[in-house]
C-alpha cells in the first residue's frame, strides 16, 4: 500500500469494494473506519447511476478491487467511462497488477506485448485464438487453476508445442512460483505440481 492510497481511503466519503469482506480486512489493518458499500460485476450495471449521482453531488468515492487494479480483468471500467462522460475527475492510484511483474519476470520480450486477459470460456474462444496465431508480440493471458492445463494444451494446438512460455502463479503472494520453457515443458512442469491459485500466462509471439 502506498501512503497516497491510504490517504485516499482515510479521507474519502465512501469506499466501494468488489468484496466488502476482503476490503474490510485491509481497512481494519490500517484502522480506517469509512463507510463501505459493495460494487461488483453482478451489481455494477444497476448501481452505476446511484454512484454517479453521489459523485455529481461532490462526494469523493474510492473504489477497491480484491487482488489487482480496477478495470484490469476486474470491475471498474463502466464506472470510469461514465464518470468521464459526466466530466467527473478520475484518478488511478498505482497498485498491484499481476500481468506487469509476470511479464517482466518471463524472460520474453516485453517492450511490445498484447494483453488478452481471460479468454471467453465458450463462444468466441476459437475465433480469438485463431486471430492470435500470427501475433508477433508477446501475449499475456489470465487463467484460473481449474482451466489452466486445458488452456495450455489448447495453446499448443494453435501456437505449437515449441513456442516459448512463462507462467506465473500467485504473483506477490506466499506461494508465488514460475514455470518457464516451451509450452510442452511448462505443461509437464505444471502437471507434476499442485495446481492452485491464479495464473498469468505469457506466450512468445510468432517468430
Amino acid at each position: 500500500m502506498t501512503f497516497r492510497a491510504l490517504n485516499h481511503l482515510r479521507s474519502c466519503d465512501l469506499i466501494l469494494a468488489e468484496d466488502t469482506r476482503q476490503t474490510k480486512k485491509l481497512l481494519n489493518h490500517f484502522e480506517i473506519n469509512n463507510s463501505v458499500e459493495s460494487y461488483h460485476q453482478n451489481n455494477e450495471h444497476g448501481k452505476l447511476s446511484y454512484v454517479i449521482h453521489k459523485l455529481t453531488q461532490g462526494l469523493h468515492i474510492t473504489y477497491c478491487t480484491d487482488a489487482g487494479t480496477p478495470g484490469i480483468s476486474d470491475p471498474g471500467f463502466l464506472l470510469v467511462r461514465e464518470a468521464i462522460a459526466q466530466n467527473i475527475k478520475v484518478e488511478c492510484l498505482p497498485g498491484a497488477t499481476a500481468f506487469v511483474p509476470a511479464l517482466v519476470a518471463s524472460g520474453l520480450p516485453c517492450d511490445r506485448f498484447v494483453f488478452e486477459g481471460f479468454l471467453p470460456h465458450k463462444k468466441g474462444r476459437q475465433k480469438r485464438l485463431t486471430n492470435l496465431i500470427d501475433e508477433e508480440r508477446t501475449m499475456v493471458f489470465y487463467e484460473s487453476p481449474h482451466r489452466i492445463l486445458k488452456t495450455l494444451n489448447q495453446f499448443v494446438e494453435f501456437f505449437g508445442s515449441e513456442r516459448g512460455a512463462s507462467i506465473s502463479r500467485e504473483i506477490s503472494k506466499m506461494h508465488e512460483s514460475q514455470y518457464r520453457g516451451t509450452l510442452a515443458e511448462v505443461i509437464e512442469q505444471l502437471a507434476a505440481d499442485t495446481v492452485k491459485g491464479e495464473f498469468v500466462v505469457c506466450i512468445a509471439g510468432k517468430p
